[in-house]
């Protein structure tokens, strides 16, 4: 229709020019004039309409992309995902450039597909069969962040592997959205965690042990217990082993050997990474550091009010304990940064208090955006400097010793 327009209009203004078309030459180049005018005006007006056509076009591939995107970004798993899953990527690979940069939904942006997290063939998804009497279920909220992934859930699950020779260690996720972001963008399969227990009912597994990466007794290791009650009348033994910081506690006093090893390994290993001898040289440079967790609404939100209390029960006066979530609410991003200025503090290096440094420690700590932890601590004004440590716990060896104890006191329970 449009370009109907476009045509009709030239057709009417040439026909007008007609019209005025007779008698001297003078008249005659006006008419030539004017129909060129015409003739360039219309190719004007095409070349402008096929520009809007190619960007409602652009526009509406963008947009279908989005739509599969956000098909998938659920944490729910149907009969339709894999199919959902190949679509999605088959669709974004057809996009141009241009139209990559388009996509936008209500979760999907062209970092779904594009950006780059590393080379997902270095990870083992551990979703293979035979897996044998004995079976070691490595739980984790999981990543799709892939050196990540790598590097601290497969670091983990590689430690305990090395530990238990004659056990199958296997892999499974709580977060179907990222299980479906790897998928999709890696043709990497990771089990949920029914599929796991399938798996391994399948697999005529005799002793099942489960051991959970996660930080410690919050919603997700509930959710996770809940699961198990439904598989464990279908293996002879069913032992489950405790989450990085063990037993929570009844208050922000409470804290235990577990918390004492992750407070001094993750210390250390973030004055070495930033070049100080030690934490008390760090302390003379008025440098401090700032430990990023989660934070959570659930009760084991004192976990990290314990962690700050482990920090002062070593002497860590100048580490603090911060959330994304700001549960506690003295762990919220403004209430570390003013703890850490009274106190006289002005350089600061932030690293996540996260079994993963993945989509948190690389966007809400370390991101460009002004609301992420690294901008709001230079917009604050009150230090000289502000530097990260993108490194998640599970890639530190004395961290994954912790969880291989945990499993050691499972099997021997």
């Amino acid at each position: 229709m449009k370009k109907r327009a476009v045509a009709l209009l030239m057709a009417a203004l040439i026909g007008t020019v007609g019209m005025t078309g007779c008698g001297n030459s003078q008249t005659e180049t006006t008419k030539d004039t004017v129909e060129e005018t015409v003739k360039q005006d219309a190719t004007e007006a095409e070349e402008a309409l096929a520009e809007t056509e190619t960007e409602d076009a652009d526009q509406a591939a963008a947009d279908k992309v989005a739509s599969l995107i956000d098909a998938i970004y659920v944490q729910e798993r149907t009969d339709d995902t894999d199919a959902q899953c190949e679509e999605a990527k088959a669709a974004w690979n057809a996009l141009t450039d241009a139209q990559k940069e388009l996509v936008e939904g209500e979760n999907a942006d062209p970092d779904y597909f594009g950006r780059d997290t590393g080379d997902a063939s270095l990870d083992d998804p551990r979703n293979q069969d035979e897996i044998g009497d004995n079976e070691i279920l490595v739980v984790s909220f999981g990543t799709s962040f892939n050196d990540s992934r790598v590097a601290d859930v497969k670091g983990i699950e590689d430690a305990i592997q090395e530990a238990f020779p004659d056990w199958s260690v296997r892999r499974a996720f709580t977060a179907q959205i990222i299980i479906n972001h790897v998928q999709a963008r890696d043709g990497e399969k990771i089990d949920n965690v029914d599929q796991a227990l399938d798996r391994a009912v399948s697999n005529g597994v005799k002793n099942l042990v489960i051991q959970p990466t996660h930080l410690m007794h919050g919603a997700e290791y509930d959710e996770l217990m809940e699961t198990v009650d439904n598989y464990k009348d279908k293996f002879e033994t069913v032992k489950i082993a405790e989450p990085l910081l063990g037993e929570v506690g009844s208050d922000a006093t409470v804290i235990n050997d577990d918390k004492k090893a992750v407070a001094e390994t993750l210390t250390a290993e973030a004055v070495k990474d930033s070049g100080y001898d030690s934490l008390d040289a760090a302390k003379e440079d008025k440098t401090a550091y700032v430990f990023m967790g989660h934070g959570t609404a659930h009760v084991a939100k004192v976990s990290y009010s314990q962690m700050q209390s482990q920090m002062k029960e070593l002497g860590y006066d100048n580490v603090f304990i911060g959330t994304v979530e700001g549960e506690p609410e003295d762990t919220a991003c403004e209430a570390v940064i003013k703890a850490a200025a009274d106190a006289g503090y002005t350089k600061i290096v932030l690293r996540p208090l996260m079994v993963v440094a993945g989509d948190h420690a690389n966007n809400d700590m370390a991101g460009e955006d002004d609301d992420s932890w690294v901008s709001m601590f230079k917009a604050s004004g009150n230090f000289e400097s502000v530097d990260t440590q993108i490194h998640g716990l599970g890639s530190v060896d004395a961290i994954q010793q912790i969880y291989v104890q945990h499993t050691t006191n499972a099997i021997n329970e």
